[in-house]
């Protein structure tokens, strides 16, 4: 018998010449209301950045794709991120990306790399300073790991065909945790669609807002740092070094330009700041790095381990 839904994928494919007609008329439409952006999950494993740049080209198509490069289980080094921003810049240069480490579909990073509290920070710093727009995904602000959810309580038709070997995507799915002080964590009055996972209760977000050295007002202050800067917003990608422990790049528009350092090793780094004159902007969560000096290029810097730097040009 024919399954009329293998034929359906096949004629509505990513890569037919008529979606861009289609995508057009939609953005002509979205034009009419400015504040509604449009993001494109186009991603496929053979051509996912070419169709990025086929789908958000020029101004009159999506105004950004989603991008998948960082949401698998390979751990991005600092020469893993430098590798897809530039391929990005060469098979996209017209494009915009949208950039995420966590979603509804995959574990959380936190525990899928494995990171640390400092870990988590600098990769919060480093997602909020490459070029594009930024997903976060909720409980991400809050450093929450992958929730264990039995098998009883699971709802993904994924978790339970295949349990144990694959526990399916409820565990980065459980419900935010709002307050530590009930059993639902403030979520609601009776018990959600998937439970509440216990060991989040302490990442509440009530809790967190009282401590100023919490993950929550880390993520806050880091946005605020951003929004600062329009290069950091809008601006071009410049790479300057990466190797196994740091990655460097610049984020220039017009005459603004903001320099980014970041040490995603538990060792100390080196750094060097490209020509020209540089001054330290110490306004983000992260403290200054030894060997400042006078700011002037050329200079090298250690940057102690999972730190992350920050200086503007001065003409």
């Amino acid at each position: 018998a024919v399954n009329p839904y293998n034929f359906q994928n096949h004629l509505y494919a990513k890569n037919r010449p008529e979606n861009l007609a289609f995508l057009r008329r939609v953005r002509a439409l979205m034009d009419e209301y400015p504040a509604a952006p449009s993001v494109g999950e186009v991603g496929e494993a053979q051509r996912g950045m070419e169709i990025q740049a086929e789908y958000t080209a020029g101004n009159d198509l999506l105004h950004m794709c989603y991008g998948f490069d960082f949401l698998s289980g390979e751990f991005p080094t600092p020469e893993r991120v430098a590798e897809v921003m530039q391929r990005f810049e060469a098979v996209a240069p017209e494009s915009w990306a949208c950039w995420a480490f966590s979603n509804h579909d995959v574990v959380r990073h936190a525990s899928r790399w494995g990171l640390g509290d400092e870990g988590l920070r600098v990769y919060a710093a480093l997602l909020l300073s490459l070029k594009g727009s930024v997903c976060l995904y909720q409980g991400e602000e809050l450093g929450l790991t992958e929730a264990y959810v039995s098998f009883e309580d699971l709802q993904d038709p994924y978790g339970k065909r295949f349990w144990p070997k694959f526990r399916g995507r409820d565990g980065c799915r459980t419900p935010m945790p709002w307050v530590a002080d009930n059993q639902y964590g403030g979520f609601s009055d009776t018990a959600p669609w998937l439970p509440m996972a216990v060991e989040h209760l302490t990442h509440a977000a009530a809790n967190q807002v009282r401590d100023e050295s919490s993950m929550l007002n880390f993520y806050g202050e880091m946005i605020a740092f951003r929004r600062g800067y329009a290069a950091l917003a809008k601006g071009g990608f410049e790479l300057v070094a990466a190797d196994e422990k740091a990655l460097s790049f610049i984020r220039r528009l017009g005459d603004e330009a903001v320099f980014c350092a970041f040490n995603l090793s538990a060792e100390a780094a080196e750094i060097t700041l490209p020509e020209g004159t540089w001054q330290a902007d110490l306004g983000t969560p992260f403290g200054g790095p030894e060997g400042l000096g006078d700011g002037i290029g050329g200079t090298r810097l250690t940057l102690a381990p999972w730190q992350a730097f920050f200086a503007q040009e001065r003409g």
